[in-house]
């Protein structure tokens, strides 16, 4: 079984810029503006969804008592928002 391992931003943009022709520059460029995408429409509550790929979308904790671990005390925990991603069915069949 081969080993697995991470791969880093620089070597994704490496590979995609080497499959499609376009410069790392440029490739760089589209994954960051893609992630700012994302980040903002998330902050601002919408979801965004690229068929059969992935989903994201924020999501609301509601405020819940919780316990230090160290000293056993409660702790109340603030009401918060998270981000939320699914995958879709052709990251999901991808991987089986």
């Amino acid at each position: 079984m081969a080993e697995k391992t991470t791969v880093n931003k620089t070597e994704l943009v490496a590979a995609i810029a080497a499959e499609t022709g376009q410069s790392q520059a440029t490739v760089n460029g589209v994954l960051d503006a893609l992630f700012q995408q994302l980040a903002t429409n998330a902050a601002a509550g919408n979801k965004v969804t690229i068929p059969g790929w992935f989903s994201v979308e924020q999501t609301e904790r509601a405020a819940r008592v919780g316990r230090n671990p160290r000293t056993g005390d409660e702790i109340q925990i603030p009401a918060s928002k998270g981000v939320k991603i699914s995958a879709g069915s052709k990251l999901k069949n991808a991987v089986k």
